[in-house]
């Protein structure tokens, strides 16, 4: 679900963004046909860090419709041709052939270089996922894109934590808005496993591989937060490893206490219902800090309050003053700040529904606590289910990275990588065969327009690097 149940007013304004998405350009940019009855589109420069680059595109048989609007899959290979000029491509790299859903990874780049690339299948070359506000796949350059890799943090590297959101294990239909009537949504192929768990598994693994020693899940671990959902949630997640000190879990709106026979077996919750959540993550206080080798981390519960998930987040008068305390008594120290709901959401179509963020009261009073600690360096959130990074005025040194959701398209998490003196944040779609499928999949929903919400206009809202002083850390073993 993109949403919950937004009101009336809320339902009319969106009738004016749905009717507006027929006048965006098809995504692939293209009516071009491959005269070999494959051809490849939504060519994406998902990933890029000071030494490595991810492409991601998908082969299809044109002329066909496989009842969302896409090409049905037509398997291929998968080549990308690169350089550091754009008339001299001379090295290659493959992805795995035989499939549509193309992953090719450059490795062995040079920090601070440009590079010239062409993303090919049959010989063919890939054109771009067409964003209206932004560039998918680079800076076109004639007949080639062209990007940048950017210098590493400053000083060695101390450990790497995956973060990530929105896994709503039990959800059965993707791209819900509401009950808007003309959104159709996108449902899992049938004899294929269920997308969350698809996707969930796909993070834990891909997290793993890429060197996270620590997760955090910023809420939205469930569809509706019943006790099998969240026993399903838990196992998958200690795949990766012990909750508590591996791994840590936020609450999301989805995850609030429910009422009902399927929650009866839960204990009370606070404000309403029976919290199933609760038990599963958080037996004590659903909100929290923890020591992350010296990193201070503090996970808050954004829905913290009565309510049936569908309006403004916020955080109890106890939590909020807990929050400005913790703050208050080691402001030098540094801190990670993660939670569901954004403080504040910028460039976003979907915030007409008045349900995007934090309450505005509260995330103002966040946003000066954060001015006044100087570690604080970054506030990690979900719900928007895009990749988006903010930076208020009010708190000019901390990064707000809004990142997209682990069950939909782009499917992925936001590696970051901390250094004695700053950090990097990288998203990475999910690499699994059934991560890829079902990611490329449920890009179509909102009749197509997904990607132009969700994937980042920026490749800055996906990758960056940032100065901060994390000498005193400690290196994971």
């Amino acid at each position: 679900m993109i949403c919950c149940r937004p009101g009336r007013r809320a339902v009319l304004r969106w009738s004016a963004v749905v009717a507006s998405a027929s006048l965006v350009p098809a995504l692939d940019g293209t009516s071009a046909r491959a005269a070999d009855g494959v051809r490849p589109v939504n060519l994406e420069l998902v990933t890029v860090t000071e030494t490595t680059a991810v492409l991601t595109w998908y082969t299809g048989i044109p002329g066909t419709d496989d009842g969302l609007g896409r090409m049905r899959p037509a398997p291929s290979d998968a080549e990308v041709v690169y350089g550091t000029h754009p008339s001299r491509l001379t090295s290659t790299a493959h992805g795995p052939s035989g499939t549509p859903y193309h992953y090719v990874e450059l490795t062995g780049l040079e920090p601070g270089r440009t590079y010239y690339y062409k993303a090919r299948s049959r010989g063919r070359t890939a054109t771009p996922t067409f964003l209206a506000f932004g560039r998918s796949a680079g800076t076109p350059h004639g007949d080639v894109f062209a990007f940048t890799t950017p210098q590493p943090p400053a000083g060695r590297h101390l450990f790497s934590v995956a973060l990530c959101n929105d896994l709503h294990l039990g959800e059965t239909v993707a791209g819900l808005v509401g009950q808007l009537p003309w959104i159709e949504g996108i449902e899992q192929l049938p004899g294929h496993p269920p997308y969350p768990e698809v996707m969930a598994k796909a993070l834990t693994a891909d997290a793993r591989a890429r060197g996270a020693g620590y997760l955090l899940a910023a809420g939205d671990i469930t569809s509706e937060a019943t006790p099998v959902d969240l026993a399903s949630a838990k196992g998958i997640l200690d795949t990766f490893g012990t909750l508590g000190s591996d791994y840590l879990v936020a609450r999301g709106n989805h995850d609030r206490a429910h009422s009902g026979d399927p929650y009866a077996s839960c204990a009370p919750g606070e404000h309403q219902g029976n919290d199933c959540f609760k038990d599963a993550f958080s037996p004590d206080e659903t909100y929290f800090t923890r020591d992350l080798g010296g990193l201070r981390v503090i996970g808050l519960d954004t829905y913290d309050k009565p309510g049936d998930g569908g309006d403004v987040g916020g955080l109890s008068p106890a939590q909020e003053a807990w929050f400005a305390a913790e703050l208050k008594k080691d402001p030098d120290r540094p801190t990670l700040v993660f939670g569901h709901h954004p403080l504040f959401v910028e460039n976003d179509p979907l915030a007409i529904t008045g349900t995007r963020s934090l309450d505005a009261g509260q995330s103002l009073r966040i946003l000066a606590a954060y001015n006044r600690s100087p570690g604080v360096f970054l506030h990690h959130a979900g719900h928007t289910h895009r990749n988006q990074r903010s930076v208020f005025p009010l708190a000019p040194r901390v990064v707000q990275q809004e990142i997209g959701a682990v069950k939909e398209y782009p499917g992925g998490f936001t590696l970051l990588r901390v250094h004695t003196g700053g950090y990097a944040l990288n998203f990475y779609k999910t690499r699994g065969d059934e991560a890829r499928a079902w990611s490329e999949r449920s890009r179509q929903e909102l009749a197509g327009q997904w990607p132009q919400l969700s994937f980042g206009n920026r490749h800055t809202d996906r990758n960056s690097v940032a100065a901060h002083d994390f000498s005193g850390l400690t290196p994971s073993s």
